[in-house]
């Protein structure tokens, strides 16, 4: 389970030394990574110095409404500053007003900005159809990116069984799956897994791996 998770802390009012005990635990129970705002990224890097845990941070969050040249500064500010993987927001209008072609391009635009970087592309499901969670998983796969991510947290509400299955039926074989959102419990956790989830994005990381609930909010 450990291994599964992206240790996240993206509330707008985070301190330094809530990051700093971020990272800590995320060295201690062996998370995938970290996930924070960019103004945090060189400061967990130091933190994970010489530690198995990634640097993951957010672009065009949480909204996802940046120009593409915005977005592309951004994914390469946060790999200079020491990320090693990148979240960012499609432009969920554009989905809705059928510019696939632009969406397309943007992911694809990010990915070769970054290189070898890892790319997980949040798609916002609490505003999306099911129709539209289809269109947008082929579209994350022609577009070469490594994960489709279902929240940001910020939405009404987070990731949904329903959604990963979805994602998991129109996604090509490169493309995984980050559930995140509302995740809190070992029981939940597990379920995402199940189904081929292959990274949790969580502020309970801690508690899911001890196997409690938790009342925190993503």
């Amino acid at each position: 389970m450990n291994t599964y998770i992206d240790h996240t802390l993206l509330k707008p009012e985070a301190t330094e030394n809530q990051i700093k005990t971020l990272c800590k635990e995320a060295k201690t129970y062996n998370f995938a990574s970290v996930c924070v705002h960019p103004d945090y990224v060189e400061i967990a890097k130091q933190q994970l110095n010489n530690s198995t845990v990634k640097v993951c941070t957010v672009i065009g969050f949480p909204l996802g409404a940046n120009t593409t040249a915005t977005k592309v500064f951004e994914a390469q500010d946060a790999i200079k500053n020491g990320a090693d993987e990148i979240d960012m927001v499609i432009n969920i209008s554009w989905l809705k007003d059928k510019f696939y072609d632009k969406l397309e391009s943007e992911i694809t635009t990010i990915k070769k900005a970054i290189e070898n970087h890892i790319l997980k592309v949040i798609v916002e499901i609490s505003l999306l159809t099911d129709d539209e969670i289809v269109k947008i998983s082929q579209i994350v796969s022609n577009a070469n990116a490594d994960f489709i991510k279902t929240s940001t947290g910020f939405g009404t509400h987070g990731a949904t069984l329903e959604a990963v299955q979805l994602m998991k039926a129109n996604i090509s074989s490169q493309v995984q799956i980050k559930a995140s959102g509302g995740i809190r419990d070992y029981k939940t956790a597990k379920a995402y897994i199940d189904l081929g989830v292959t990274r949790l994005g969580t502020s309970s990381g801690v508690e899911i791996v001890k196997g409690k609930n938790s009342t925190k909010t993503y």
